[in-house]
């Protein structure tokens, strides 16, 4: 279906009217036909939708908003009559004749007032792209990088976003994903309390500040991955039940009602979400989307939500002529994610797989309260290295019950698990939103780095990870209502208590300096411990690109050998070998299987800046102990 600039799904509604102020000064509209009375109409006033409260407009002229009567067309759908070109335009609906309560469109692609303010039209198709020659990245031996616009750079904009492409180059990212940016009632928060999924936040640049933002990663070599969420709504400015069945209250997840896909008028939601999807991919030239908890998704009906997106996505990709990836945040640990759609999957490119995070962590930390529990032993880590997933079936403490399901890891390439020993759910969850940097040493950093890097998984780092950023990233929000500021502390608080950690260390997210807290220190980069990290992963990514075994996307290629005891673990990937002493003393040679070949990296030697001439010692030689805390990568002989 084709719809013109106006069109509006309401079937709730008995009447629509569109409240029209053209930008540049003229109050009115050309319109050819109308409703059934032909009203067109020009008043005073409007803005704030639910309020009256006016709003001023893009040049400060007239206040005036036109009326626009529109016609049912008998399948839910208003639509305007006809008007000559694109209209740029302050606009809004007006329901039932519920007059001063303008509602901003649920396809809005600019809310530059606020959620709760007129949405204003925006052309995508203006924007003069430099990127023709771009074709795409495909997942497979690709590094992402996941980082939160407002707080990445000091600004907080997508244009200062820009000037840090560069740096993600010279740590090897392939892909930049970038948390919802979709728009949320207040100033800042995580992005995942959206409510209008089509408009880019005014605050990080808006729908141009997008294109000029993607249109400079692909300039870079670097893809764009987009955080979207389609579970959930957020808790303030959602008009969208007012105007359709959006919601379905019969099935509930984490965040309260669900989003209605499989009762009635289900159909016009699945589309809404799917066009939304296709936006990013096609006005916005995205190359992936993330997707935020599938497993909150209640979908009954055949094919599965996930499915039908996946198909459509690959016949996008097909006329694209680029690769377009779909990876999936679920706790279900079920390989049915990423299976072809021909064998009854959902056909997605892949999936976050929390079990290596977990695994890691607790191997470093020895923290193993709460979910962290059941990967205390380093057995869960060799488990979550040859098999995917540690949960396969098997009993989960935390949950009470077996979860999971076991991955084919004979016709299954391991790179469709993404995976992280930091993440922004897995920091900004914990009670300070303290990094792995808090409280590890640099040895200790520098193995969860080469486990992520040169694991047999696609790698996905955290922003700052890669200097070991002394800077918290904390949970914060900006709602202007109070009540529900306070009902979201409450909340979160209730959380940690399961896990057993302190509940009076919990910083207030409402308050503005957890946010300001949470900002990246780009001047620590360089010097210290923070240099010397960061150089190890300059290192680690021009090890991954020039040595093939390390992104063979094979489970059959990848083996270990473990001593839970004596805290050593050596990972094979083909015929290169990591050898990793979690222990803080060194551990002596028997547990190596004669000669080393080549040195390839020792975490130590870069760590110090001691490392020779090149990424490899050219003369075979034979390691005599495993320095605390370390990692070493050889060629076996």
């Amino acid at each position: 279906m084709v719809l013109k600039q106006f069109d509006v799904w309401a079937p709730r509604a008995s009447s629509v009217t569109l409240r029209l102020r053209e930008l540049g000064g003229g109050a009115g509209c050309r319109a050819d036909g109308g409703d059934e009375s032909g009203d067109i109409s020009t008043r005073s006033g409007g803005g704030r939708a639910g309020t009256g409260q006016e709003t001023g407009g893009a040049t400060g002229e007239s206040m005036a908003l036109t009326s626009v009567g529109m016609t049912a067309r008998g399948d839910g759908w208003y639509t305007a009559p006809e008007l000559h070109g694109f209209i740029d335009a302050d606009y809004g609906y007006v329901l039932n004749g519920n007059e001063g309560t303008e509602l901003p469109d649920p396809r809005s692609r600019r809310q530059p007032a606020g959620v709760h303010g007129l949405s204003r039209t925006f052309d995508p198709a203006r924007f003069e792209w430099s990127d023709a020659s771009w074709k795409g990245r495909q997942l497979a031996g690709g590094e992402i990088y996941e980082l939160h616009i407002g707080t990445f750079t000091p600004e907080g904009t997508l244009d200062a976003a820009i000037g840090k492409l560069d740096h993600l180059v010279s740590i090897g990212v392939d892909f930049v994903e970038l948390l919802p940016v979709n728009a949320f009632n207040g100033t800042h928060n995580w992005g995942y309390d959206g409510v209008l999924w089509f408009a880019v936040h005014e605050l990080y640049g808006g729908p141009e500040g997008y294109q000029r933002f993607v249109d400079a990663c692909h300039a870079k070599g670097l893809a764009v991955i987009q955080d979207v969420v389609y579970n959930h709504l957020g808790p303030s400015g959602n008009y969208l039940p007012l105007f359709g069945p959006y919601i379905n209250d019969a099935k509930a997840n984490t965040w309260g009602a669900s989003i209605n896909l499989d009762g009635p008028g289900s159909a016009e939601v699945r589309r809404y979400i799917i066009d939304n999807a296709l936006m990013w991919l096609n006005d916005y030239h995205v190359d992936g989307l993330r997707l935020d908890a599938v497993h909150a998704l209640h979908d009954d009906s055949h094919p599965h939500l996930l499915a039908q997106l996946s198909s459509e996505v690959d016949a996008l990709s097909s006329f694209l002529g680029r690769p377009l990836t779909l990876i999936a945040e679920s706790d279900l640990n079920d390989p049915v994610i990423f299976t072809p759609r021909g064998s009854d999957g959902y056909g997605l490119s892949g999936q976050w797989s929390d079990d290596f995070h977990h695994a890691v962590h607790v191997a470093l930390t020895g923290e193993a309260t709460g979910y962290y529990a059941d990967f205390a032993p380093i057995s869960a880590l060799a488990k979550v290295l040859t098999e995917g997933f540690f949960h396969n079936g098997t009993w989960s403490s935390f949950r009470d019950k077996t979860h999971g399901k076991p991955i084919d890891t004979e016709h299954t390439s391991s790179w469709r698990l993404v995976v992280a020993n930091q993440n922004h759910d897995q920091i900004g969850n914990r009670a300070t939103g303290d990094r792995l940097s808090a409280s590890l040493t640099d040895g200790q950093l520098a193995i969860a780095a080469v486990l992520t890097l040169l694991g047999p998984f696609t790698p996905m780092l955290f922003m700052g990870e890669e200097w070991a950023a002394s800077t918290p990233w904390q949970f914060f929000t900006s709602h202007p209502e109070p009540e529900l500021g306070e009902a979201t502390a409450k909340g979160r608080i209730a959380e940690f208590a399961r896990m057993g950690w302190d509940e009076s260390a919990v910083p207030d997210p409402q308050d503005p300096q957890t946010f300001e807290n949470s900002k990246l220190d780009w001047s620590e980069a360089e010097s210290g411990r923070h240099g010397a990290l960061l150089r190890l992963y300059r290192s680690l990514a021009e090890l991954r690109r020039s040595t093939p075994e390390f992104t063979d996307p094979r489970f059959g290629e990848t083996s270990v050998r473990f001593d839970d005891a004596a805290r050593w673990f050596e990972l094979r990937r083909g015929a290169v070998s990591i050898l990793f002493n979690f222990a803080d003393t060194p551990i002596d040679s028997p547990i190596i299987d004669g000669a080393v070949g080549e040195i390839l990296l020792a975490t130590q030697d870069v760590l110090a800046d001691a490392a020779p001439t090149g990424s490899v010692r050219s003369t075979p030689v034979t390691l005599t102990s495993l320095p605390a805390h370390s990692a070493t990568v050889y060629r076996r002989a």
